[in-house]
């Protein structure tokens, strides 16, 4: 009957050590991957920041190539300076109420 008590602490004490392994095992993963993933969040903000600036300038050679005549890009330039003409519109309106 000893035997078998001592027998089954032994069995419980492999199995609390192996659990305790486990969890650190876990936990040391867990703080990898948590850096990780910082690393792959900063890594995606400065490729979306990237993303922006070129599209901005793609936005803008479009927008030159517009202004020199190229005609792909008439309609571009047509919408630009419509946009423009009613933000001045918008301006003059916004003066106007505010009695300027």
């Amino acid at each position: 009957m000893l035997k078998d008590l001592e027998n089954n602490f032994s069995v419980l004490e492999k199995k609390i050590l192996n659990v305790s392994k486990n969890y650190q095992n876990l936990n040391e993963k867990y703080l990898e991957l948590s850096r990780e993933h910082e690393l792959l969040k900063k890594k995606y903000d400065e490729e979306r920041k990237k993303n922006q600036v070129l599209a901005e300038e793609q936005k803008n050679i479009k927008l030159y190539s517009a202004i020199t005549g190229n005609p792909d890009h008439n309609r571009l330039m047509k919408n630009h300076i419509n946009r423009l003409i009613k933000e001045v519109d918008h301006c003059i309106a916004e003066l106007q109420n505010s009695g300027l």
